[in-house]
């Protein structure tokens, strides 16, 4: 059974920084690409960054481009560093994982393959 476990969440001021891991488990997780959704209440789940594979090939939602950094560490673990982080940012924030990393961005996040649980992040004005 695949699983999704996203850590490094909190409460930061506006101008701060965080860095999200997500890492993976279960026997049949490999080759997926990985990214990464944020939630507000009351809002739309919606897409922040994708990475593939390899690594080589990322997207970022216009919102975080510039400030937001994902990576990847090994095929089970990625990173998104984020910094100059505004009240707006303010979100659960979910891993995902599935076999392309375009569907990733464009796909209808409700039909990608697998999900973490999310992780808060508050940032304080």
């Amino acid at each position: 059974q695949v699983q999704l476990v996203e850590s490094g969440g909190g409460l930061v001021q506006t101008g701060g920084s965080l860095r999200l891991s997500c890492a993976a488990s279960g026997r049949t997780f490999s080759n997926y690409a990985m990214g990464w959704f944020r939630q507000a209440p009351g809002k739309e789940r919606e897409f922040v960054a994708a990475i593939s594979l390899s690594g080589i090939r990322t997207h970022y939602a216009d919102s975080v481009k510039g400030r937001f950094t994902i990576s990847r560490y090994n095929a089970r673990t990625i990173y998104l560093q984020m910094n100059s982080l505004k009240p707006e940012d303010t979100s659960v924030y979910y891993c995902a994982a599935d076999m392309s990393v375009d569907r990733l961005r464009v796909a209808i996040w409700s039909t990608l393959e697998y999900w973490g649980q999310g992780t808060q992040v508050t940032v304080s004005s």
